[in-house]
């Protein structure tokens, strides 16, 4: 006779009906993307377009220069952003890295689903409103890369954590007195499963957060040990914070970061067994200026107890860049292992060409990332004819209006668009609700929703 198969409790009954109740409120907030009514809200969209949805508007296939967007408008290559995905998921794959890309970049959700098709472990996300945003899309693997002691936040995370099974969230603790308001927090709010946590160890002196030494990141272990409200999973930083970073002192700091996670777990400070014993232990860095270092110090972490999540968290390459990351990123060191595409153009147009060597287009700092680099002026479009933008350089922003120096001869004249690329995606992504996802033809085939 076969085994019957044992009966749920009433606990377990209830999380498998919040899991499902989260699973379809999360496929419900993705179908209302393409429900979602255009509007004045959205800049650079077609006035004619008001009152449809955006899956109706995407469902025209218009085509950004000649079916009534408006500028400034802020295109996402459709090609490129493939070619990215496809990119970072093949680099992590082929050294053997977990991958959930840091998600504040563009803050939006049908790009957090496709990086996760593109195999991405979960997103990395730094303050709890974006994780709210993410859950309300469905994402169930969350790393917070950031410490947490904001009690109302604590709160919503445990009941979150609780109606949810599947929902797994870790994130930074880097001092005994964030340990202690988070375990006060999470005892107030009644939380019935632990939090997982990383110990963050700093990227140098003067660097940003993080336990400075190896002594404090003990210390802080041991706090989390002695809270039952949370659970020590693994440990993590960010090598970009490195100070005068060269690729021999980010190797230096990656080294003592992987021997943190040796000696933490050779202590026993990793709880294998019991209720809350691990699968796994965590170990996690990677901005988008050193994965490649990132790749190899992971490479060389030593056997640990258990089998080590290498988590790497990249953000910028969903849509590289033309400027900071062009000059930065890791591929300039490894050309064999691929090239990432920037993927942004922004296209606005002359509105005045008072002499010469001067005119002004109709995009300053509300719609153009200007905090690293300012725009790139590479494109001239007139009558339908696309041409490179010789003679012609961005050398300031307004509010609304960019400067352009013209060379002597340049061919520009009003009326004109100007296509410009962006440097630094975080600063490009946030000031943009609605961006057009446009093919190399102009075609515009969807829409991407940015929750800021």
């Amino acid at each position: 006779m076969a085994a019957e198969t044992p009966a749920k409790t009433s606990r377990e009954a209830a999380a498998e009906t919040s899991a499902g109740t989260s699973a379809a409120r999360a496929a419900s907030a993705l179908a209302g993307l393409a429900e979602e009514r255009v509007d004045h809200r959205f800049k650079g969209l077609p006035p004619d377009a008001a009152g449809l949805t955006v899956g109706e508007l995407a469902a025209q296939r218009r085509n950004l220069f000649t079916d009534g967007f408006t500028t400034p408008v802020l295109a996402l290559s459709a090609e490129r952003l493939e070619h990215n995905l496809a990119l970072m998921e093949a680099y992590a794959a082929r050294h053997g890295l977990a991958f959930a890309p840091h998600g504040k970049t563009s803050m939006a959700p049908r790009l957090f689903h496709r990086q996760i098709e593109h195999g991405a472990w979960g997103i990395t996300l730094a303050v709890p409103h974006q994780v709210r945003v993410a859950r309300e899309f469905g994402i169930r693997r969350i790393f917070l890369a950031n410490e947490l002691v904001d009690a109302a936040a604590l709160r919503w995370l445990a009941e979150e954590l609780d109606q949810d099974p599947e929902f797994r969230f870790i994130c930074y603790v880097d001092s005994v007195r964030g340990v202690e308001l988070m375990d006060a927090a999470l005892r107030a709010a009644g939380a019935r499963r632990p939090v997982d946590v990383v110990v963050e160890l700093a990227a140098g002196e003067g660097a940003r957060t993080g336990a400075r030494t190896e002594a404090d990141c003990a210390a802080v272990a041991d706090a989390v040990a002695a809270a039952a409200t949370l659970r020590l999973v693994g440990v993590a930083g960010y090598e970009g914070e490195v100070p005068d970073a060269t690729p021999e002192r980010v190797a230096a700091w990656l080294r003592r970061l992987t021997a943190l996670a040796a000696d933490f777990d050779a202590a026993g400070r990793f709880p294998a067994k019991g209720p809350d014993g691990l699968d796994e232990i965590v170990v996690s860095a990677g901005g988008s200026a050193w994965f490649d270092a990132v790749a190899d110090a992971f490479a060389a972490l030593p056997p640990l107890s258990l089998p080590a999540l290498k988590l790497l968290r990249s953000g910028a390459y969903v849509s590289h860049d033309d400027g900071h990351y062009r000059h930065l990123t890791p591929f300039n060191r490894v050309p064999e292992e691929g090239a990432l595409h920037p993927a942004f153009r922004l296209w606005a147009q002359v509105v005045s060409r008072p002499s010469p060597e001067q005119a002004f287009i109709n995009a300053g700092k509300r719609d153009a990332a200007y905090d690293l680099d300012l725009p790139e002026a590479q494109a001239v479009r007139r009558d339908g004819v696309e041409r490179v933008a010789e003679g012609v350089e961005v050398h300031a922003l307004s509010d609304q209006h960019g400067w352009l120096r013209t060379a002597s001869g340049a061919d520009l004249q009003v009326g004109d668009w100007v296509g410009l690329g962006l440097s630094h995606p975080c600063t490009a992504f946030d000031k943009w609700q609605l961006i057009p996802l446009v093919e190399a033809d102009g075609t515009v085939t969807d829409y991407i929703r940015t929750y800021f």
